[in-house]
């Protein structure tokens, strides 16, 4: 769902505004209007009633002569009063009283000539009354969509240069350098901050880029040529036919473990680049050929544990990934595995779309801490329960596409499902 702009949320305001505004003018002078009428109707009916009565008193033969307009009921037995007029109680009155037309009467008891009224019809007065209000209604409606269309105007050269920026902040690519935000010469001051807040924050943010970029230049460098020295130192050592047999098995150790430190030390470096760029670095990967040689790699780590490493399943897979990324996620699951585990079968299966399941049958996890171990993955935090390798791992899934699940029980081992389907070649 999406929000409302800025623009639309002030139209709303300002129309529900002149709404009330318009309501409250026309409710007021309504009750001003017939309070008003009223009077008006009171004070002509009442004066023309008590002269017509003052002649009545004066001259006993004196009789009243309607007109078109205005009539006059009482002191004439030949004219008798309306039903209508008759239930009326003394005082001014108005509405159908008379023939069904639209008229004023003012009733009145007086101790010698009984019930007298006088009507006024006001029926001409009562059209132009609803005549002046339809217009004055309309006029209140034009005034409204006026003012509302003149807001609307306002509001979008008010806005535009709000937009603009959005947009611009919108276009900026992480990856350029150089680039800032700038504003119309006509946008307010507000903006003008907000933009040199914005520049301010981009440049703060190439020199941090920089700083990050130069450490990882340097890092490859420095930390891979002291591991490629002890590499080749251990191999020079292994080819010495008279080497004693525990000096082998220690050389051969060291060589595994620069190995592996190497492909850690890979596997972070890769980890800082972007992930187009780390996609763009895939190659087709015979799973099927490599977890075996993964296995092998990491055999060393069970010697002194009543463990066995097992191929249970491996079903012909190829995909597209970086080599070395895929082999350091399948090892750090393998080594945490074997170092969460004291004796019995490691199972390591793949099927045919891609899926590696290891299944230990080490010390396991509650539910609780298999949900601890997913809140530090997320979090890129580290544990020294679950190693490094997990967090890694995570972060390898987020860059490629990968799922990452962890099914554990206490005492009953736990079963890792890495799925690098997403890996697929296209039309697999």
């Amino acid at each position: 769902m999406s929000r409302p702009t800025l623009r639309r949320k002030l139209l709303g305001w300002l129309a529900a505004y002149l709404a009330l505004i318009t309501l409250a003018v026309f409710g007021v002078a309504n009750y001003v209007h017939e309070h008003a009428e009223h009077a008006v109707w009171r004070s002509l009916l009442n004066t023309e009633l008590d002269s017509i009565l003052a002649h009545m008193r004066v001259d006993r033969d004196y009789r009243w002569q309607d007109s078109d307009t205005l009539f006059f009921f009482g002191g004439d037995p030949h004219k008798p009063l309306p039903g209508s007029l008759a239930e009326l109680k003394p005082g001014l009155h108005d509405g159908a009283l008379l023939e069904g037309r639209k008229s004023a009467a003012m009733v009145r008891d007086t101790s010698d000539f009984g019930r007298v009224v006088l009507v006024l019809d006001i029926t001409d007065f009562a059209e132009l009354e609803h005549f002046a209000t339809r217009w004055a209604m309309l006029a209140g409606i034009a005034l409204v969509l006026v003012t509302l269309l003149m807001a609307w105007v306002g509001m979008s050269r008010l806005v535009r240069p709000l937009s603009t920026l959005a947009h611009d902040i919108a276009a900026l690519r992480p990856e350029l350098r150089g680039q800032e935000v700038k504003i119309d010469p006509r946008a307010s001051a507000e903006l003008e901050v907000i933009a040199g807040s914005v520049n301010d924050y981009l440049r703060r943010n190439e020199h941090f880029v920089e700083r990050e970029r130069v450490f990882i230049s340097t890092a490859s460098h420095e930390l891979r040529t002291p591991i490629a020295v002890i590499s080749g130192a251990a191999e020079l050592a292994l080819e010495q036919p008279e080497l004693p047999v525990k000096a082998r098995q220690q050389l051969q150790r060291v060589r595994s473990t620069a190995a592996s430190v190497e492909q850690l030390v890979q596997l972070l470096l890769v980890l800082a680049r972007d992930p187009a760029k780390l996609t763009a670095m895939s190659e087709l990967v015979a799973l099927e050929q490599l977890l075996p040689e993964i296995v092998e790699d990491h055999r060393y780590l069970a010697n002194g544990k009543e463990l066995e490493l097992a191929l249970v399943q491996l079903d012909a897979c190829r995909i597209l990934a970086p080599l070395g990324v895929v082999q350091a996620a399948v090892g750090n699951l393998l080594r945490n595995a074997i170092e969460n585990s004291d004796r019995g079968v490691i199972r390591l299966s793949l099927s045919a779309r891609a899926v590696v399941t290891i299944e230990d049958p080490g010390h396991g996890m509650s539910p609780e801490e298999v949900a601890q171990v997913y809140a530090r993955m997320a979090k890129g935090e580290r544990s020294m329960r679950s190693g490094i390798g997990l967090e890694l791992i995570a972060r390898l899934c987020d860059h490629l596409g990968w799922t990452l699940h962890i099914h554990s029980q206490p005492e009953r081992g736990t079963r890792v499902t890495l799925d690098l389907g997403a890996s697929l070649p296209a039309g697999s």
